[in-house]
């Protein structure tokens, strides 16, 4: 809610009416229970290219996964509501399907400005190990909120994901974990899709939803689940 209330929408709104493209923003509320919801569809009543979806509590991987294969665009970008990458970076990614690539992503590098040391150090590990189970060696960060797709290349790698999980049930408490961006390059790769990644400017933004150590060992055990999938064969029909 409080990032509803610093005018997130009407700051995305105000940039991209300015484009020349057309474009839909998609809104998927993961259950909230602040009063999000009825700010949100106020905000949405007066403003014709955003939709607002309402679901129960899936987590990070159904809550974008539900807005990704509702989207109709050519081109699919899903973003943090925080706006930590702000919303004009979508300028820095465009270029390079123009290049041919299928998958832009933003990527914070190592310029993480106002990152807590211990986040920055999590994250760091997080990388040695993820590259040492799962792999994705050619990407430095997949964790960044900030990711675009071909349409066609949206449609058949989230419905992959959906299928893999068989749909994504409720789930209670947090689930801000890296399994998910991981899992999803990972299928990608697989699916031998190019990937560009891509400088953007971050901005830390403090939220209560995550906690550093308890998601840190949430964030290994995904790998390892990965890694089992992977071995299991269960990537490879994707």
């Amino acid at each position: 809610m409080a990032n509803l209330r610093k005018g997130v929408l009407n700051k995305v709104d105000s940039y991209l009416s300015k484009k020349k493209y057309s474009f839909e923003v998609i809104i998927v509320d993961d259950g909230s229970t602040d009063g999000s919801v009825d700010f949100i569809k106020d905000f949405v009543s007066d403003h014709k290219e955003f939709k607002f979806i309402a679901s129960h509590h899936m987590g990070k991987a159904g809550a974008v996964t539900t807005g990704m294969l509702e989207a109709k665009g050519s081109y699919r970008l899903f973003s943090d509501m925080d706006q930590a990458t702000p919303i004009e970076e979508i300028d820095s990614l465009l270029p390079y399907f123009d290049k041919g690539y299928n998958i832009v992503i933003g990527s914070r590098s190592n310029r993480r400005e106002g990152s807590p040391l211990i986040r920055q150090f999590i994250s760091r590990a997080q990388v040695i190990l993820r590259k040492g189970i799962v792999g994705l060696h050619g990407i430095s960060d997949t964790q960044c909120g900030f990711k675009m797709f071909e349409g066609e290349v949206a449609e058949r790698l989230f419905s992959a994901i959906k299928s893999i999980h068989h749909g994504f049930k409720k789930i209670s408490g947090s689930n801000v974990t890296s399994g998910f961006d991981i899992e999803l390059l990972y299928i990608a790769e697989k699916m031998n899709y190019s990937i560009m990644e891509v400088p953007v400017h971050w901005l830390y933004v403090e939220t209560r939803r995550v906690n550093p150590i308890k998601d840190s060992l949430q964030g290994v055990s995904d790998l390892i689940q990965i890694k089992q999938n992977a071995l299991a064969g269960k990537y490879s029909k994707a």
